[in-house]
């Protein structure tokens, strides 16, 4: 596994022109809304194929609604969901979320592995068109998506109409 967010710089990573939601402090990479809560994603500078990635995270305030974008953020790319789905209303954590599809499976088992006030471990692997999610060391999802795009960038999402804050910390990726 490479380092690519070590609490100290965002050098991996793509920042934003006029940047106002990434913040880093004590360790940890901070998103939060702006007042007028216009959401970010915060993308590598690298593209990847088949990868795994992990990162600690830790909710924040207000309704959490981020993930990791696998590969890009249209509907051939799957983003593994962290925290309360806008559309679903309750937690779908580990799920994918595919643009014009929707939930097409999810996750298994959050609600007794999901730590609410700590910090949690997300892994999430994607090989060729299939994508599976560990939460806590204990696997809770695998995909498959037809057509998905095999090459792009990881993301992280600070969704947008929401006034919330998330952390994370102890973000790597290996190339498989």
């Amino acid at each position: 596994m490479t380092t690519i967010f070590d609490g100290t710089d965002l050098d991996h990573w793509e920042v934003p022109e006029g940047n106002v939601w990434w913040s880093i402090d004590s360790g940890a990479l901070w998103a939060k809304s702006d007042p007028d809560k216009k959401g970010s994603i915060l993308w590598t500078k690298k593209k990847y194929r088949n990868f795994v990635v992990q990162m600690d995270f830790k909710f924040g305030q207000g309704t959490v609604d981020s993930g990791i974008f696998m590969r890009g953020d249209d509907e051939k790319n799957p983003q593994v969901q962290i925290g309360e789905s806008g559309s679903l209303k309750r937690d779908m954590t580990g799920s994918p979320y595919v643009p014009k599809q929707g939930y097409p499976v999810e996750a298994e088992g959050i609600a007794e592995l999901l730590k609410m006030q700590d910090w949690n471990t997300i892994r999430a692997v994607a090989v060729d068109n299939t994508y599976k999610v560990w939460l806590n060391g204990v696997e809770v999802m695998t995909y498959t998506l037809e057509d998905a795009n095999l090459e792009g960038p990881i993301g992280i999402q600070l969704h947008p109409n929401r006034d919330m804050s998330i952390q994370f910390k102890n973000i790597s990726v290996a190339e498989l």
